[in-house]
């Protein structure tokens, strides 16, 4: 039998329109004192843990987390309006991004008293960077079938495997790693756990995997007897499946799904003038359109997610939808203006352009495959 799927229809407070002009104002400076240049996919590529301290300094970081960790208070949908200007600006928000988008989330809702005092300030302040462990080079999307495990010992755990397509690990203090605490059986999502790992310990070696231009975002991750001590178990041991599609909403249905390539749009916009032709004006506003539909569905999730509801289903929808708008975007751009993509042009939209396709192939890499997602939204809808 299908089921519904419905999200809310949210307006956005007056404290969040008045956040977002204070932002754009903070990032108006920003650009004239020229702390950062605009780049597309910033939230991958635009490492720069100066501008991270800056957001924290200014309480845009750790903004939903409580005050007694370093937090703020303030409500999902605020954090949006930020999340949003900051994206649309193509500013380098990638050394906190993780850490504050999903971290600091699953460790409110299943870390420790201990964990918490010890991590969500560091978060909140901009300056402990976090990667995410989950797929492995023989398991690809399938979390399910990952191998890495960690193993009992008398003072903690020993951990043997290796992740790929970490996006950061190279940059970051510490990775949440997902693995095998349990022998497997017929419930093939059983028995496994999450730890928090740091990458300086003896054991882990981290081996680049580059872009095309030589870009480096990604790594492999090899764990060999890492050993990690039993306060650094996440939650409970062998609820790491639950634990870790929870905290896959935060990371599939923010603003960063379909702004990406945003700052590459806006630079066309500015390029061809006001008074385009018609089949520009008819291509642009078809692209804005599926822009404002997919806002306002990331707000419904983020409606959901501050209420405390499910939204694995509607959040894998939004990264589907989000990854398709981003290469279309790219796409649309290359038809509609003659161009030669470079990273040296003198024309900022040939960067922007050639920024777009160089990342364009690790969108449907990060927050899961294509496939997989479009079968969790059919077995959630009941169609499958």
């Amino acid at each position: 039998m299908f089921k519904e799927l419905q999200l809310p229809f949210l307006e956005l407070p007056t404290s969040a329109e008045t956040l977002r002009e204070e932002v754009r104002e903070f990032i108006k400076e920003e650009l004239s004192s020229m702390s950062f240049t605009v780049q597309c996919d910033s939230w991958l590529g635009g490492y720069d843990p100066e501008f991270s301290r800056k957001l924290g300094e200014r309480g845009w970081l750790g903004m939903n987390f409580p005050k007694k960790y370093g937090g703020h208070e303030r409500s999902a949908l605020e954090r949006f309006v930020v999340t949003e200007e900051l994206l649309a600006a193509g500013a380098p928000v990638a050394a906190h991004w993780i850490a504050d988008r999903q971290t600091g989330p699953l460790l409110l809702k299943f870390g420790t008293e201990e964990q918490k005092q010890k991590y969500l300030p560091k978060y909140a302040k901009g300056e402990w960077f976090v990667a995410i462990g989950l797929s492995e080079p023989n398991s690809g999307s399938d979390l399910a079938s990952v191998s890495t495990k960690a193993e009992k010992m008398d003072d903690g755990w020993k951990i043997n495997g290796s992740k790929i397509w970490t996006s950061g690990a190279h940059r970051a203090h510490q990775m949440i790693v997902f693995c095998r605490t349990a022998p497997r059986t017929e419930d093939r999502r059983a028995g496994f756990s999450q730890f928090m790992v740091d990458l300086s310990t003896p054991g882990v070696t981290i081996r680049p995997i580059r872009l095309m231009n030589g870009e480096h975002h990604f790594n492999e991750v090899i764990f060999e007897d890492v050993e990690v001590s039993d306060d650094m178990v996440i939650g409970n041991l062998g609820n790491g499946w639950h634990q870790t599609m929870s905290d896959l909403a935060y990371e599939r249905s923010g603003p960063e799904r379909f702004l990406s390539t945003f700052p590459l749009l806006k630079e066309f916009i500015r390029v061809i003038g006001e008074n385009p032709d018609r089949s520009v004006r008819v291509a642009i506003g078809n692209l804005i359109t599926r822009l404002w539909t997919l806002r306002r569905m990331s707000l419904g999730v983020a409606g959901l997610l501050e209420k405390g509801e499910s939204s694995d289903i509607a959040a894998a929808l939004v990264k589907d939808l989000g990854t398709q708008f981003e290469k279309d975007v790219t796409e649309t751009l290359r038809l509609l203006l003659s161009t030669t993509p470079s990273l040296n042009s003198d024309s900022r939209f040939e960067v922007l352009m050639a920024e777009a396709i160089l990342h364009a192939p690790g969108f449907t890499l990060r927050g899961g495959a294509t496939e997989i997602l479009r079968g969790i939204i059919a077995r959630g809808l009941g169609v499958r």
